[in-house]
């Protein structure tokens, strides 16, 4: 008899486990996402390659240590971060980040660093030797931008106040190579908003292989019409004007020059006689003597890379390209050491892939090819001949990684199913991996070339034993047609979406849906990858009774040119259709309640999110739109164009999918929130919609974030902005 009540009360230990267990899971909160930070991943950063190829340097609690990659031992500390001292002070400088020279015995490390706009920023740089254990200050003039080694390592150049200065590390001596930089005018050696934000690079000057030439950008923005933010906190506000170029408007005059160290001359680069064009990339061949230039018209659907002679500047077409819509512009190109060849990526059999020319433009060889995109290269291992690659060959969700030979025998090295991101050592013998999935939060490993995983450097272990303790419903992905979604051709696609359901799901119940989407040229929501912040924040939706579900939608990346192009002159047709169609979709869902479907968007999202509920609200009850574009006249020149051309040659198209001529269809429920400092999507752009939407008799909420930019973050600013979107939704989505 006590053997049997012991067995009951074992048995009843169990069954409380199993059933009340669920009970015990925790809830997910915004506190815990946007202000404890408690679902961040941790990730593995400032990882540099040595040249041996065997070693690395990462930051570890504020030095730079030397691990080996194959065991992960630390071989040595390379800095030292209590070694850091600043004449006159009390404290290290922080490093945050670096750069070393080609010898690895001299570093660059960024202090005080200040924001320009987006991407681009100025610092105080200190040089650190590791011989002499000595820490001086690159120069005392000002702040300084994009400091770099020159090749032999005696030399760093940067740009101060939009000129180029050299300076000396042997003697000393700093000298401005460059003297008619202004403010708002004249931009030498880094490049204006635009280019900073739609070509996505700010360093424009590079050191020629041998360390002889500075090839640079000029630019003259003066004919460039200016926007101004204001910005609140003292007795009168600040106000900040650059240059922006909208749609259909003047750019900047664009000219490279190549300056010699020796001479002390600067040489402007023959780009042709058209300045209404782009230059989106220069690149040293290798020949030190020899610049590659590329060109793009202002259409952005025909394509040169040139070959400029530094010396004299004289310049020959190497490589020429035209598309049906536009050309997309990377960093996919790379010469080969023979100085006879090039590897480059085109999207020109319909599908991006990587091609083997001569230097007189004469295609040798399709690298790869298939009904599937590249979509990235790591890089050309010249010693045994193969590139290493990023691609979609097994789905549109997926990311792998492949390296293909000369002749084009290509090798899958990534073994896992999901997303895999590789930075490659510098021989190429080694990559770290980070790889993630669908829930599963980022994983780093050491990998070897061959696709052999070597060690473990972070799995995330902690964050996947706390998100065990939440009501977390996985991400299941799937696919859906209807008769309006179809090709060019007439042909019927599937789009590809996921679903995120309650945790406690009931298919007897009906549930409302929020739809979030971005939506934009080439871009992908639908991946097979983990979520980030956002992710969790769906899961705290999806566990109070909202499904939240995502779709890419016709237009988006990774399923070929025509896929990706067909909203070419026309952003916002095809898209809200298919937002149309997905509702529709929706409602035809035993579990869902037709008539409480939302959708959420931020920038093209915004912009996307307010024409389904504007143009679908037989479809749509509620929607929030983030730093939307209400009108595509209103967003810069180079994006736009790209997709729509000019408003003066496509008025159409610009009008006819602009939000704020649909106004007068809202009937749901609508919240609109700006950063009245958006140096990227104006606020312009929502202060138009609420006179359209005024003028309309149309009610609706807004929010707008004072001094806060594109991203609306800093302080409590996140966190305020969930809590009122959850708020809008929960009123509107929620029974």
């Amino acid at each position: 008899m006590q053997k049997s009540g012991l067995s009951i009360l074992i048995l009843l230990a169990i069954l409380s486990t199993s059933v009340f267990g669920q009970d015990t899971l925790k809830s997910i909160t915004l506190k815990e996402i946007w202000t404890d930070y408690k679902f961040m991943a941790k990730s593995v950063r400032g990882v540099n390659s040595l040249k041996n190829g065997k070693e690395y340097t990462m930051i570890k609690k504020g030095s730079i240590v030397i691990y080996d990659y194959k065991s992960g031992d630390s071989i040595s500390t390379l800095v030292n971060k209590n070694d850091l001292m600043v004449k006159d002070s009390e404290n290290p400088i922080r490093i945050g980040s670096y750069s070393m020279n080609s010898d690895e015995n001299k570093f660059l490390f960024p202090t005080e660093s200040e924001s320009i706009y987006r991407h681009s920023s100025k610092a105080d740089y200190y040089i650190w030797d590791v011989k002499t254990k000595e820490l001086t200050q690159l120069s005392k003039g000002g702040k300084q931008s994009l400091a770099d080694f020159s090749p032999q390592s005696d030399k760093v150049a940067f740009v101060r106040d939009n000129d180029i200065f050299i300076v000396n590390l042997i003697t000393g001596e700093e000298k401005q190579i460059t003297t008619d930089g202004q403010k708002n005018h004249i931009i030498n050696g880094t490049c204006d908003w635009v280019y900073e934000e739609e070509f996505g690079f700010t360093k424009g000057f590079n050191w020629s292989p041998d360390g002889n030439n500075i090839a640079y950008y000029r630019f003259d923005e003066s004919k460039v019409k200016e926007y101004t933010l204001e910005y609140y906190g003292e007795l009168y506000p600040k106000w900040e004007t650059y240059k922006y170029p909208k749609a259909g408007e003047d750019n900047s005059t664009v000219e490279i020059f190549v300056y010699n160290l020796e001479s002390g001359v600067a040489t402007k680069m023959d780009v042709g006689e058209e300045t209404d064009q782009y230059i989106p990339r220069i690149k040293w061949t290798k020949d030190p003597n020899v610049l590659s230039i590329q060109r793009l018209n202002r259409l952005q659907n025909h394509l040169d890379i040139l070959l400029a002679d530094a010396i004299v500047g004289n310049s020959r077409i190497m490589y020429s390209e035209d598309n049906d819509y536009y050309i997309d512009i990377t960093d996919n190109l790379t010469f080969l050491s023979n100085n006879k060849e090039f590897l480059i990526t085109s999207e020109k059999d319909g599908y991006n892939h990587i091609y083997l020319y001569n230097m007189n433009g004469k295609v040798q060889r399709q690298l790869t090819s298939g009904n599937w995109d590249v979509t990235e290269i790591y890089g050309w291992d010249e010693t045994v001949g193969f590139l290493y690659y990023q691609s979609a060959e097994s789905s549109p969700l997926n990311r792998d990684i492949y390296k293909v030979s000369i002749k084009g025998k290509k090798t899958k090295i990534s073994r896992q199913d999901g997303t895999n991101n590789a930075s490659f050592s510098k021989n190429f013998k080694y990559y770290i991996n980070n790889y993630s999935a669908s829930g599963v939060p980022p994983v780093y490993t050491v990998v070897m070339s061959n696709g052999k995983e070597v060690r473990v450097i972070e799995d995330n272990a902690a964050l996947k034993e706390k998100l065990s303790h939440y009501s977390i419903s996985k991400p299941e992905f799937f696919k859906f047609t209807t008769p309006e979604i179809t090709m060019p051709d007439g042909s019927q696609v599937e789009l590809n979406a996921w679903k995120i359901l309650p945790y406690d799901f009931d298919p007897e119940k009906k549930y409302p849906v929020l739809l979030s989407i971005y939506g934009g040229p080439g871009s992908q929501e639908v991946r097979n990858s983990w979520g980030g912040f956002n992710y969790m924040w769906y899961e705290m939706l999806a566990e109070n009774g909202i499904i939240v579900m995502s779709v890419d939608n016709r237009g988006t990346g990774a399923r070929g040119e025509v896929f990706k192009k067909m909203t070419y002159l026309e952003l916002g047709k095809y898209e809200t259709l298919d937002y149309i169609e997905t509702a529709k979709y929706l409602g035809s869902l035993p579990y869902v309640n037709k008539d409480r479907i939302g959708i959420f968007g931020w920038s093209y999202g915004g912009f996307m999110s307010s024409n389904a509920l504007f143009q679908g609200a037989d479809y749509f009850n509620t929607a929030i739109a983030v730093a939307p574009v209400t009108n595509w006249r209103y967003y810069d020149n180079i994006y736009t164009e790209r997709f729509m051309r000019t408003p003066q040659e496509n008025p159409d198209g610009y009008d006819n999918n602009s939000p704020i001529n649909h106004v007068d269809k809202l009937t749901g429920n609508y919240l609109l929130v700006h950063g009245n400092a958006d140096d990227n999507v104006h606020p312009q752009n929502s202060m138009d919609l609420f006179s359209a939407l005024v003028k309309a008799d149309k009610q609706f909420d807004f929010m707008l974030y004072p001094n806060k930019n594109h991203s609306i973050y800093g302080g409590n600013t996140r966190y305020h902005l969930f809590n009122k979107m959850t708020d809008f939704l929960y009123e509107h989505l929620k029974d």
